[in-house]
């Protein structure tokens, strides 16, 4: 069985839409890998989903043990309070972002996966890398389209 892993990810945009990025931190002692990507257009919210979906698709076990850390509470929210299943039951009708929240379903049943939500912007040294992982991904110069993104 693989150790425990430690995720930490971080969304950001500059406009809402607008230019955006994740930023996320993998930590698997004596491992850690960090990664991020830029958007042309896209949300916050996309984007602190979107870190979290990365981080999980990263990963090389099945079932691994997971704590991830986010500072967004859409994402903490949605799937600790069990918000996100009934969506899911729903088909999602009428809410943002059905694409990401089907496709961290898929990659979320697949491990053992626990949130715990940390306060943005608060002396956290790996949630502050995340951060800036992400505002540097969203100024960089290769910026991705989010083709799932709608206005």
């Amino acid at each position: 069985m693989p150790a425990p892993i430690t995720i930490y990810t971080d969304g950001s945009s500059r406009g809402n839409p607008g230019p955006g990025g994740y930023g996320v931190v993998l930590i698997c002692p004596p491992y850690r890998k960090e990664l991020s990507a830029g958007y042309r257009r896209t949300t916050n919210n996309r984007m602190e989903l979107l870190g979290v979906i990365v981080a999980l698709e990263a990963l090389k076990f099945e079932g691994s043990d997971v704590t991830i850390y986010s500072d967004s509470k859409y994402v903490v929210d949605a799937v600790s309070k069990g918000w996100v299943y009934g969506w899911e039951r729903k088909g999602f009708a009428g809410k943002k972002n059905p694409d990401l929240w089907a496709r961290f379903l898929r990659v979320f049943r697949r491990h053992k996966v626990r949130f715990l939500w940390v306060k943005g912007h608060a002396d956290n040294a790996e949630n502050e890398r995340c951060d800036r992982l992400a505002v540097a991904a969203a100024e960089g110069a290769n910026l991705l389209d989010d083709f799932g993104y709608e206005e």
